[in-house]
C-alpha cells in the first residue's frame, strides 16, 4: 500500500492499514487538516468548500468521507459531483468559495485516489500551505464543530455545462469556423469524467463525435496515463474511421494527448507547444513550462518575439512563474495547457477548443501542423524507489559527477548538455525517481537517459 503526501496533494492506494494507504481514517484526517488550514487563512470557521470528483470506483466512498468531515468541521459544502479537475477549479471562483477539494488520482491506476487541495482562487495550495496541512494532519491538531455549528450541504449539477460555456466564449475559440468545417473527431476518455465533458464540448462545437471508452464507470480499459504505449485503440479508431483528429484525456481531464489523422501520435509534449504557437500567433507574449518539458516551447516563444521561463515541476510552480512574468500561455509537457484567459489551471477542454480552432483556421491536418514545429525527442523513464534509497544523497552524487556541465537544482537536478538535457527528480505523485532526457534524436535522448540510469543504479546499489 502507498500514501504520498506532497505539494500535489494527498495521494494513496485505497484500503489497507491506517497510515499506509488512503484509508477512510486517513481521508478524514487530511480533510480536517485542510479545513483547519483554510479556516485559519480566511479567519472564519464557516468556510465554503467546493468538492468535485472523477469517476474512480472509490470516488463515491471518498466523497462521502470528505463531505462528512468538512461538515463536521463547520464548513459549508458545495458538491458538484462528477466533474473534471478544471471544472472544479472554475467552480471555486464562480461560487466565491474559500477553497476546493478535487477527488482524483489523475493518471494513476484505478486502485489509487487522492485529495487535490485548492485555495480561494481555485488554484493548488503552494508548498508552504501544503506542508501546513500535512503538519496539522500528523499532529491531529484540528477541532470539530459543535452540533449548532455544523456545516451545510448543497448540490449543483450543471458545472460541466458552465465550464463548456466558458470555453466556447474564449476570444480565440471560433465556434462557427469549427462547426462549418464538419470535422469528425474521436475521443478516448478512459471511462472517467472526460466521458461526460469531452463529448459535450465536441457536440457544442458542432463536430461529429466518435467516442471510445466514454462510460464514466471508473473501470479504466487501459493504463490511464495518456502515453503512446497505452493508446493503440484510439490510434486504430482514428485511422479506421478516417477521423480528422483524435483526443485522449486522463481520468480528471487536465492532460490532453492528440492523435493525428493517420493514427500517429502527435506527441504529448507538443500539445502545449502547438496550442502556444497558435495563441502566440494572435496574442504575442511570454510562456512558461516546467523543467521537464521540451525546448520546443522556448523555440516557438522566441520565434514570436516573447520570452520563455522554466519552473519547477508541479502546476502550482508553473502558475506562480506565469504570474511573475506575465505569461499568456503555459503549462507542462505532459499535455497540460494553462491558458489564463480561461483560468490558471491545466485544462484539456481549453486545449481541445484551441487546437480545433487552429486546425480549421490553418486548413492543415494535425500531422502537417506537427511537422512545422521544432523537432525534439524526449525519453521519459523512471526508477522505482525503496525505503532504503536516499534520494537526496543520490541526486547529490549525480550532481557532482556532472559538475562540468550547466546544472539547475531548483527541482532535483537538470543537466544541460550541448546536444540536449537530462532532468532527474523525485516524483511528487509516485514513489519513483523520474529521469527525463531530450535531444534532437531518439537515439541521443535514450543514450543520455541510459547513462544517468546506470549512474543512479550504481550509486544506489540497485
Amino acid at each position: 500500500m502507498s500514501l504520498v503526501k506532497s505539494i500535489s496533494g494527498i495521494r494513496g492506494t485505497i484500503g489497507g492499514v491506517v497510515g499506509e494507504g488512503l484509508s477512510p481514517v486517513d481521508i478524514a484526517k487530511f480533510t480536517a487538516a485542510y479545513a483547519t488550514t483554510i479556516q485559519q487563512q480566511r479567519g472564519k470557521k464557516d468556510c465554503t468548500i467546493v468538492v468535485g470528483r472523477d469517476a474512480r470506483i472509490s470516488g463515491e466512498m471518498v466523497s462521502h468521507v470528505v463531505i462528512g468531515t468538512l461538515l463536521g468541521c463547520g464548513c459549508h459544502v458545495t458538491d458538484i459531483g462528477l466533474a473534471t479537475t478544471p471544472t472544479t477549479e472554475i467552480a471555486v471562483t464562480e461560487e466565491q468559495a474559500d477553497g476546493g477539494i478535487i477527488l482524483t488520482a489523475s493518471h494513476n491506476p484505478k486502485h489509487w485516489n487522492a485529495l487535490k487541495l485548492l485555495n480561494a482562487k481555485g488554484e493548488f495550495l503552494n508548498k508552504q500551505e501544503g506542508e501546513e496541512v500535512i503538519a496539522i494532519a500528523e499532529k491531529e491538531d484540528f477541532h470539530f464543530a459543535d452540533v449548532e455549528e455544523l456545516g451545510s450541504y448543497r448540490r449543483i449539477d450543471n458545472y460541466t455545462q458552465r465550464h463548456i460555456k466558458k470555453v466556447l466564449a474564449l476570444d480565440l475559440v471560433d465556434v462557427d469556423a469549427i462547426r462549418n468545417a464538419h470535422l469528425r473527431v474521436a475521443c478516448d476518455c478512459v471511462n472517467s469524467v472526460g466521458g461526460i465533458a469531452v463529448p459535450q464540448l465536441l457536440e457544442a462545437l458542432g463536430v461529429e463525435v466518435i467516442p471510445l471508452y466514454c462510460n464514466p464507470n471508473g473501470c479504466f480499459p487501459h493504463n490511464p496515463e495518456p502515453l503512446p504505449e497505452h493508446l493503440g485503440d484510439i490510434a486504430a479508431l482514428v485511422k479506421n474511421e478516417k477521423a480528422d483528429v483524435g483526443f485522449v484525456v486522463d481520468p480528471d481531464v487536465d492532460r490532453l494527448a492528440i492523435i493525428c489523422e493517420n493514427g500517429e501520435m502527435f506527441g504529448e509534449e507538443y500539445t502545449l507547444v502547438s496550442v502556444a504557437d497558435f495563441v502566440l500567433e494572435h496574442t504575442p507574449g511570454n510562456t512558461v513550462s516546467n523543467l521537464s518539458s521540451s525546448r520546443a516551447l522556448r523555440d516557438v516563444t522566441e520565434k514570436h518575439g516573447g520570452s520563455y521561463a522554466a519552473a519547477a515541476v508541479g502546476e502550482v510552480n508553473v502558475v506562480e512563474k506565469m504570474k511573475k512574468i506575465g505569461a499568456i500561455v503555459g503549462g507542462e509537457g505532459n499535455g497540460g495547457v494553462i491558458y489564463p484567459a480561461a483560468h490558471y489551471g491545466r485544462d484539456a477542454l481549453v486545449g481541445i477548443a484551441l487546437f480545433l480552432t487552429m486546425l480549421v483556421k490553418r486548413g492543415e491536418k494535425p500531422s502537417e501542423i506537427r511537422k512545422k514545429l521544432p523537432d525534439y525527442y524526449i525519453s521519459k523513464n523512471k526508477i522505482q524507489l525503496t525505503p532504503q534509497i536516499d534520494v537526496d544523497g543520490v541526486l547529490a552524487v549525480v550532481k557532482g559527477c556532472y559538475k562540468q556541465f550547466q546544472l539547475n537544482t531548483e527541482d532535483g537536478v537538470k543537466i544541460d548538455f550541448p546536444q540536449g538535457w537530462v532532468h532527474l527528480r523525485k516524483s511528487n505523485t509516485e514513489p519513483i525517481i523520474r529521469i527525463y532526457s531530450e535531444a534532437p534524436t531518439k537515439e541521443q535522448a535514450d543514450k543520455f537517459a541510459a547513462a544517468i540510469i546506470a549512474e543512479i543504479k550504481r550509486i544506489a546499489n540497485i
